[in-house]
């Protein structure tokens, strides 16, 4: 452990605890605030593995939980048990879906390298349009358009279908994970992927759960039906120059060495050749991945997206394209469960003691005297920004979703539309702002091809201008369409 990583984060989370809490929050939830300040401050730094801090944050949690989950009311009611209650919540994200969507997103990825056809794939892709990485880039994105529509996972989209894919391109170009030849073109096209993924959660209503759960509270709450064709004009505006910006803003921060190779292309289709036909477990991989990716479209109201992937982990176990040495021996798979599954339970925290309820009740009181265009500008970046505090797009919505359009429909004039569109479009937007702040995120910043430091530099910056983009391009054309 570095030890000058390790006392910043303990010095925010004591110093926060020993600063009196704000008026009307409840001492618990500002000791819990303070630890998850601190926990954050850790996983920027990284004194220790990421997966070991979430464990040291539920664990610190829970051994103080009489001073950060509960209340003293609820720590003097009859019966209570602050033990058996602070450890039931300490592992409820383990139980949460998500968390094994992305489980089972690293061993669809372990699959697909397990059987060659991630390679095959990477191969076709490169052999197409690899002369050129601002091109590649452009496929990459442009492969995830084509299945956003249909996919109302962003997770299983980004992280089930897209990464295992694109994890496989950049040892083509012998850029390696961990590795200082990360750089060369790794580092590139996977922040291009999962960028390009958020905006594509926002610009259909289909391609991304919590747009559901945004659009039932706008029309419950604000009386306002989004269509998906109105949903999708509403974000093109802003989504589509953002598409089309991203492989250059990327290539400006995060400049591959490798930016043409044009005799790859030549390689790449002798290397197709050497591998020949499709082999038994390609073939077992792929049908059983097609299954995944229709019962993910059509079977959201049939089964869970997260025991669809375990469905298939299942067949490529009992067909043998996979086995449980190869899991059980996949590193990245059981840290990032366990590191998403901590930061679950930390943001779950931060509701349960009612932090999430007082950080909105207090936005109220600084909105009297702004008109309603303030209004919106300043709602859509405290709920923007407000992402830092959560794991999960769909908690987020669900937490802070119906307060903001309450706060914003309650100002006169409020032109009610506008405020809905506004802050619709900012749901899949807000998975870029850190790397978990969505489970599909996850995959993308254990790859290998960063740094904690570049990962969080990447994220902020996109983060701010995917912001401006909805500020600047998206709401003032949602207001001169009368919304």
């Amino acid at each position: 452990m570095s030890l000058s990583r390790a006392l910043p984060p303990v010095a925010v989370a004591i110093g926060l605890a020993l600063l009196p809490p704000p008026s009307g929050l409840a001492p618990n939830a500002w000791h819990f605030f303070a630890l998850f300040a601190g926990v954050v401050t850790a996983l920027v730094l990284e004194p220790l593995d990421v997966a070991a801090i979430g464990v040291i944050a539920i664990t610190l949690t829970a051994l103080l939980a009489p001073w950060t989950l509960f209340t003293a009311e609820e720590m003097a009611k009859p019966g209570f048990n602050a033990a058996s209650a602070a450890a039931k919540w300490a592992f409820t994200g383990f139980g949460d879906s998500t968390v094994w969507l992305v489980a089972g997103a690293f061993m669809f990825a372990l699959a697909y390298k397990q059987t060659g056809l991630g390679r095959r794939l990477a191969l076709w892709l490169v052999r197409a349009l690899g002369s050129n990485t601002i091109t590649l880039a452009y496929a990459v994105a442009l492969a995830d358009i084509a299945l956003a529509p249909f996919t109302p996972s962003n997770t299983a989209r980004a992280a089930g279908t897209m990464y295992p894919i694109v994890s496989q391109i950049p040892p083509l170009y012998k850029s390696e994970p961990n590795s200082p030849t990360a750089g060369r073109i790794g580092s590139y096209i996977l922040w291009v992927t999962y960028a390009s993924d958020c905006v594509v959660s926002a610009l259909f209503m289909t391609a991304c759960a919590p747009n559901f759960m945004a659009r039932d509270f706008i029309k419950k709450i604000a009386d306002v039906d989004l269509t998906y064709p109105q949903w999708f004009f509403a974000a093109a505006p802003f989504a589509i120059p953002l598409l089309i910006a991203i492989p250059f803003l990327t290539y400006l921060v995060q400049r591959p060495s490798v930016t043409k190779s044009p005799e790859v292309t030549v390689w790449a289709n002798e290397e197709l050749e050497k591998m020949g036909p499709l082999s038994r477990n390609e073939m077992i991989l792929a049908a059983s991945v097609s299954f995944a990716i229709i019962a993910w479209i059509f079977g959201g109201s049939l089964v869970n997206p997260a025991i669809v992937a375990l469905a298939v982990i299942c067949v490529l176990m009992m067909t043998g394209a996979l086995n449980w040495k190869d899991i059980a021996g996949n590193e990245p798979t059981w840290t990032t469960i366990v590191l998403l599954a901590t930061l679950v339970a930390m943001a779950d925290g931060l509701a349960h003691t009612g932090f999430v309820k007082w950080f909105a009740d207090s936005i109220k009181g600084h909105l009297v005297g702004y008109t309603a265009t303030q209004v919106i500008f300043a709602l859509v970046t405290i709920y923007f920004l407000s992402h830092y505090f959560f794991s999960s797009l769909t908690s987020h919505t669900a937490a802070l979703m119906p307060i903001i359009l309450s706060v914003g429909l309650a100002v006169p004039d409020m032109p009610k539309t506008t405020l809905a569109m506004s802050l619709a479009m900012t749901t899949g937007l807000m998975g870029i702002v850190s790397p978990y702040a969505s489970g599909a995120a996850l995959p993308y910043y254990r790859s290998g091809y960063f740094t904690s430091a570049q990962y969080w530099r990447n994220a902020v910056l996109f983060g701010l201008i995917f912001l401006a983009a909805l500020l600047l391009i998206g709401i003032p054309v949602f207001m001169a369409r009368g919304g």
